[in-house]
């Protein structure tokens, strides 16, 4: 640092490949040789992020977290996402160093400026919190496991109301281990995660905080994990959180945490560090990265373990589907007939009476509107609309006004004509409908087309794909729960199977995934990452190509998590330059009645921003309007 200018590269290199505690004795050499404080200096030196990073490293752990703490609540708002993500992950041993830390830094109680800048039952668990008075991980009280859980239950899902102090008792003060047992005994009493009926039963700052108290208790890796990819996906970075985590975690869990991260993403942490930062600032963050990972090498013991749980708990849950659009109360086909003849006649459209009137109808009200429509005034209400309106508003009021097995059959119809075929909207409408909706679409396609909807996609795909298609499009995926024996031998060959040629391997992938029940790929998946160490989706992304592997890929996330796959559709949909127009009409309109409500709260938790903020900043005019009322909400 002497001199005009700074050595950057020997700053960073020489901070990265020391401890803190090592760094710490460079700070008090410095000052007994030189006079002069590193940290001050350092600051002198460096700007922006670079500089944030390398002062963040050269603070001891709990001073670090302190200062966090302390630019989290001082001001005029508060930043409640750091508040909660470090009071949620810290050791009692942590918070007792932080707490100290903090008094000795800023001559202030920690305690008083969190009760000062928070209200609420926020407020209270976060004082809990602090107490760091966690029973330690040798506590497992087993006798009060069952009760705990049945607590739980009782305080939330079994009585109108939540009883919020119950909450915070029991996942404020039980053990780590103790409410990993408490968590499995609750999916047994209630049929859902925990994780589902604090969503449902808690709100607001309180419900992100009780999350992620419930995800550091499952795995702190895979909590960081998410922080990260929240830190850096789309559009600009939140460097505060980037920093934070990689100071803070760098001796602690990195090797685990990038290890989730790999498995719950579609990259490695070293790669969109890569991707989303520059110059030294990039540099440093890889170093305490600290590599880039195979992305299907095999598990490390914790992520082989998150990534077995993750298949069981989405095997036990059994999910509430809500849609957005309901039928509406006082129905009156004749009279909404005509309220949609008057908009359309004369000079220029009501289009406001259209829309209100269509997206506030179920599907089957709409048909008996059409009917009406043609048995009271003898005209064809699609004719009409189609005259009427014009582009996307067109395209959706269309969309809605069919039966879904028409508008599936059309939605083939436009993917597979024309020059290039739309492979994705291929796979996700073969892979997400049941039996019953594409015997019916096939039924809709001959009618409309007067061609087979298989000779369709025979004529327009080739080889292996083509094979997966045509499966999917018989309907006769089979329908019965789990056999767990069955789901073993099923794991076996797919495992197996790893390590035979492509085309056998392909093939045998194909055999299972094309046509085992869902809940038994559920288990058959669980099992595979016992048989094998890995996981499915790394294999398939890692090992196949193409629009094999986007179906293949398409086949387990919708096993996994269906609404989550149409929130990761909708989200490519929206994201970036342009928008694709047909993929946000389809999945609004065929998943408005089943479960578009599920679909955008995937989506705020994977985004950090709900549908309805992406569909005002991506759509306009009655087009938008119309999309927005299908939605439903603001989340």
């Amino acid at each position: 640092m002497k001199g005009f200018g700074s050595d950057k590269e020997a700053i960073l290199d020489l901070i990265t490949s020391r401890s803190n505690a090592q760094r710490q004795e460079i700070r008090a050499a410095y000052k007994s040789q030189y006079g002069k404080d590193l940290i001050a200096d350092l600051k002198y030196e460096l700007t922006g992020n670079f500089e944030r990073l390398i002062v963040g490293l050269m603070r001891p752990p709990a001073y670090h977290d302190a200062k966090e703490i302390k630019d989290a609540i001082k001001g005029a708002g508060t930043d409640e996402k750091c508040l909660i993500e470090i009071l949620a992950s810290r050791t009692n041993e942590q918070i007792h160093n932080l707490v100290a830390a903090y008094k000795d830094a800023y001559g202030r109680d920690l305690e008083e400026g969190v009760i000062g800048d928070t209200s609420g039952h926020f407020k209270k668990m976060l004082v809990v919190l602090l107490q760091g008075t966690r029973e330690e991980d040798d506590v497992v009280s087993e006798d009060l496991v069952e009760q705990d859980a049945q607590d739980l239950y009782d305080a939330g899902e079994a009585q109108w109301g939540t009883d919020e102090a119950k909450f915070i008792m029991l996942l404020g003060n039980r053990s780590v281990t103790h409410l990993q047992l408490v968590f499995d005994e609750y999916q047994k009493i209630a049929e859902k995660s925990i994780e589902d009926s604090i969503k449902s039963e808690l709100s607001g700052d309180f419900e992100r905080l009780m999350l992620a108290v419930v995800q550091c208790i499952r795995s702190k890796a895979m909590f960081f994990a998410k922080r990260l990819y929240k830190s850096m996906k789309g559009l600009g970075t939140a460097d505060n959180t980037l920093i934070r985590i990689m100071v803070s975690r760098s001796e602690i869990d990195m090797l685990d945490i990038r290890e989730c991260f790999r498995l719950r993403y579609e990259k490695s942490l070293y790669c969109m560090i890569q991707d989303d930062t520059s110059g030294d600032y990039k540099r440093t963050l890889l170093k305490l990265c600290g590599g880039d990972d195979d992305i299907a090498g095999e598990f490390f013991p914790e992520a082989a373990q998150i990534a077995y749980k993750m298949w069981e708990i989405s095997a036990m849950t059994k999910v509430q589907l809500r849609g957005t659009v309901r039928p509406y109360q006082n129905f009156d086909p004749a009279s909404d007939a005509q309220a949609l003849r008057k908009a359309m006649k004369g000079f220029g459209t009501d289009e406001d009476t259209i829309i209100e009137i269509l997206t506030h109808r179920s599907n089957e009200q709409r048909q008996e509107i059409r009917q009406t429509f043609k048995s009271l005034l003898g005209r064809d209400l699609m004719a009409d609309l189609k005259s009427e309106l014009s582009k996307n508003l067109q395209r959706l009021i269309l969309g809605l006004m069919m039966t879904p097995a028409e508008f599936d059959a059309k939605m083939m119809k436009k993917a597979i004509e024309g020059a290039g075929t739309d492979e994705h909207a291929l796979i996700e409408i073969l892979v997400t409908r049941s039996n019953q909706e594409i015997q019916d679409m096939c039924s809709a396609y001959q009618n409309a087309f007067k061609k087979s909807l298989e000779d369709a996609i025979a004529s327009d795909t080739s080889g292996l794909f083509k094979r997966i298609l045509i499966s999917l499009a018989q309907g006769g995926r089979e329908e019965d729960p789990a056999d767990m024996a069955r789901a073993l031998e099923d794991a076996q060959a797919l495992a197996d199977a790893c390590n035979a040629d492509s085309d056998e391997m392909e093939d045998k992938f194909m055999s299972i995934l094309c046509t085992r029940s869902f809940p038994h790929l559920r288990r058959v998946f669980q099992e595979f990452v016992r048989c094998s160490n890995k996981d499915i989706e790394q294999i398939i992304k890692k090992e196949m190509s193409g629009d094999v592997k986007n179906a293949m890929f398409a086949i387990v996330r919708s096993v996994k998590n269906q609404p989550s796959y149409f929130a990761d559709r909708l989200y490519k949909a929206m994201k970036g330059l342009g928008t694709d127009d047909r993929a946000l009409i389809r999945i609004m309109v065929s998943r408005s009645e089943i479960d578009l409500f599920n679909i955008r709260k995937e989506f705020k938790e994977t985004h950090d921003a709900s549908v309805h903020e992406f569909i005002q900043g991506d759509t306009s005019g009655d087009y938008r309007k119309t999309l927005l009322i299908l939605c439903g909400g603001e989340d």
